[in-house]
């Protein structure tokens, strides 16, 4: 049997696991994109967006609030969630848009998006790798513990980096500020609900996010460890990572469906705060959750199973797998400049 534990002994520089999860962010990107631009077109098919409607975008790596701000269909400029086509289900929508408008509206409305989602996802992973490893995480250990607390904290980090952000695009985006405006908005928002009034939204991001990240972390680590002792293999190839990131995102997106319905109420709520000056319908998350299930009933809270878990499994799938390939080949590469090295010595 192949001895484990070995591959940790070649490190990777910090900046070598940034590069690896800044690809695999791009390359989820390129992938899972083309299908939530398709899954919008058909909604705006069937419910056309009014002026002021938000909805949520996703490129794989984050979900994004959109505003629509073109309430003018004859207008002869339209945003692409506005373009006419009578689709037929997927598959057709797929092959009328890139016949009619071109390949690359499939990734509409994804440069914006990245400018976020790729730092973020850069953090992410970066920090989940180095406090996994500050724990003392030693593959085929099974010390499950490492990855849930090492895979909260760094999704906590990531969130609460990017949640401003994320709120002043939302502001520049319904309301078309400059830089100077959205500098006065900002000040005049920390001046009257302080500091954190840049941070609305972080509390139903952080209730779905941490438990994911922590279900996901703990059953990818299990299964990676898992599949690397049947195969007698040091190093996961990328079919296991493919595997083992498909699998455990399915698992987390099940488990964790009802905070990821109540953060994408809370998302768009707020961002019709904005759009339209709403008072906010829901004080809390746990008064959301009480609301929602009033009103449908426990179904609620588990509404949009299978186009959750289609979009997250292969999002999980390429994602992990890019990176534990980038990773696998800094590693090479820096046990070949050593070996290099000692040889000159």
């Amino acid at each position: 049997m192949a001895r484990r534990g070995h591959a940790t002994t070649t490190r990777i520089t910090p900046l070598q696991q940034m590069a690896a999860s800044c690809s695999g962010a791009f390359l989820t990107s390129l992938f899972v994109t083309p299908l939530d631009v398709v899954k919008i077109r058909l909604q705006a098919q069937q419910k056309p967006f009014a002026k002021g409607n938000c909805f949520l975008y996703c490129n794989g790596l984050m979900d994004h609030l959109c505003v629509c701000l073109n309430g003018n269909s004859t207008s002869s400029i339209r945003p692409w969630y506005r373009m006419p086509g009578k689709f037929n289900g997927t598959l057709d929508a797929f092959v009328q848009i890139s016949r009619k408008e071109g390949l690359k509206s499939l990734w509409s409305g994804l440069p914006p998006t990245l400018i976020m989602a790729v730092p973020a996802t850069v953090v992410y992973f970066t920090a989940y790798d180095n406090l996994k490893e500050a724990m003392g995480f030693v593959p085929g250990k099974k010390n499950y513990t490492v990855p849930i607390v090492a895979g909260s904290i760094a999704r906590i980090i990531a969130v609460t980096a990017i949640s401003p952000l994320e709120l002043i695009r939302t502001k520049m985006q319904s309301k078309k500020l400059t830089y100077q405006e959205l500098k006065s908005c900002i000040r005049s928002s920390v001046q009257s609900g302080g500091v954190l009034s840049l941070y609305r939204g972080w509390g139903p991001t952080v209730l779905r996010d941490v438990p994911f990240s922590a279900l996901y972390w703990l059953n990818y680590e299990y299964f990676k460890s898992e599949l690397c002792e049947i195969y007698h293999t040091e190093e996961p190839t990328l079919v296991m990572s493919f595997f083992a990131g498909a699998t455990s995102g399915t698992i987390a997106a099940v488990l964790t469906l009802p905070f990821d319905v109540i953060k994408t109420h809370r998302q768009i709520e707020m961002g019709e705060m904005e759009t339209r000056q709403r008072a906010p319908q829901s004080s809390s998350t746990f008064i959301l959750m009480r609301r929602l299930w009033m009103q449908n009933g426990p179904k609620a809270l588990f509404a949009g199973l299978t186009p959750r878990v289609v979009k997250v499994a292969p999002a999980c799938a390429i994602m992990i797998s890019c990176y534990e390939g980038f990773k696998s080949f800094f590693r090479r590469r820096n046990e070949q400049q050593r070996a290099a090295l000692t040889a000159w010595e």
